[in-house]
């Protein structure tokens, strides 16, 4: 029987989760984790624009890898004919912004898995597996969904979250910075975990955001940024309305990050680990180094993308 009265939790709205009919897990390396296991690949094809942490799975199951290059509008250089039946192709949808590639992509590529951390928002297509991080789009320290047609047979256990909440609210009660200690810590503290279950902290949490509010605020600053900024933009991705971005990367010839950091705005490398895998002479060492991915999200509005654009133009 369930407890009754006693002190409060947190009220949170008992809403919808946005992927309620995928699997729930704990992170997104533990999604990409459950499919190499469930379909026992022994390669990975896997891009060099990626971050570090998807080698956990594979290195942890033992299993060869090889990477591959990608273009300025972020599609592969790949021969697909080179990829057998025992190994998976693994492509990024980058930054909410690939959709129609990934649509092309499933019908060339064979063993395909898609990684859409950065692409909330997107539908699976049918027959693709494919993963998400909820993280790195709203305010919750873990969580994974997946979407596979072949299970593993283990019973998973259920994750517990609670201890890993503390950068989420030290930000609101003190400051940003104060809370960034903690946020490396809750980084870290998720390597190399199994695979578990969804805690019932953060599947409450992701059933309170209004997801309807979020798409449109990050599509509208997507778009006032673009609109202001695309003639000084080296990177000309085509934006697609239906989809929701989780940034707006920005490459010009000037070293904006240090100008930005200065007034506290913050923009996440993507991502460091490429910076030692490539080349320095590689368009993936350019995309890492050079490209600013300015923030968009459902935190921010019109006054907000006006002070970024302001600090760029300066």
């Amino acid at each position: 029987m369930k407890a009754i009265g006693g002190y409060f939790g947190l009220e949170l709205n008992s809403n919808f989760e946005y992927h309620r009919d995928a699997i729930s897990l704990n992170t997104g390396r533990n999604a990409f984790e459950y499919i190499l296991l469930a379909f026992k690949y022994t390669k990975v094809y896997i891009p060099y624009f990626t971050c570090d942490v998807l080698l956990e799975p594979i290195k942890k199951l033992g299993l060869k890898y090889e990477f591959y290059s990608i273009d300025e509008q972020f599609e592969p250089l790949f021969d697909y004919s080179k990829i057998q039946n025992e190994d998976c192709f693994l492509y990024t949808n980058y930054f909410g912004l690939k959709d129609s590639f990934v649509k092309k992509l499933s019908n060339k590529c064979k063993n395909l898995i898609i990684d859409n951390a950065q692409s909330f928002y997107s539908k699976p297509l049918d027959n693709v597996d494919t993963f998400y991080s909820p993280r790195k789009f709203f305010g919750v320290s873990d969580g994974a969904y997946l979407y596979t047609n072949k299970r593993i047979k283990e019973n998973l256990k259920r994750d517990i979250s609670y201890q890993r909440f503390e950068h989420l609210l030290r930000r609101i009660d003190e400051t940003a910075e104060d809370g960034y200690k903690a946020f490396s810590l809750n980084d870290q503290n998720l390597n190399n975990s199994e695979i578990l279950q969804m805690s019932n902290l953060t599947k409450r949490l992701l059933e309170s955001i209004d997801y309807d509010l979020v798409a449109k605020q990050r599509i509208n600053n997507y778009l006032f940024l673009d609109k202001k900024l695309r003639g000084l933009n080296k990177l000309q991705l085509v934006f697609d309305s239906k989809q929701i971005p989780m940034v707006y990367p920005f490459w010009s010839n000037r070293n904006l990050k240090n100008r930005l950091l200065d007034k506290r705005i913050y923009c996440a490398t993507y991502w460091p680990n490429v910076l030692e895998w490539v080349r320095k002479d590689s368009l993936e060492f350019k995309l890492a180094s050079e490209v600013i991915y300015l923030p968009i999200d459902q935190r921010y509005g019109e006054k907000d993308m006006t002070s970024i654009i302001k600090l760029i133009l300066k």
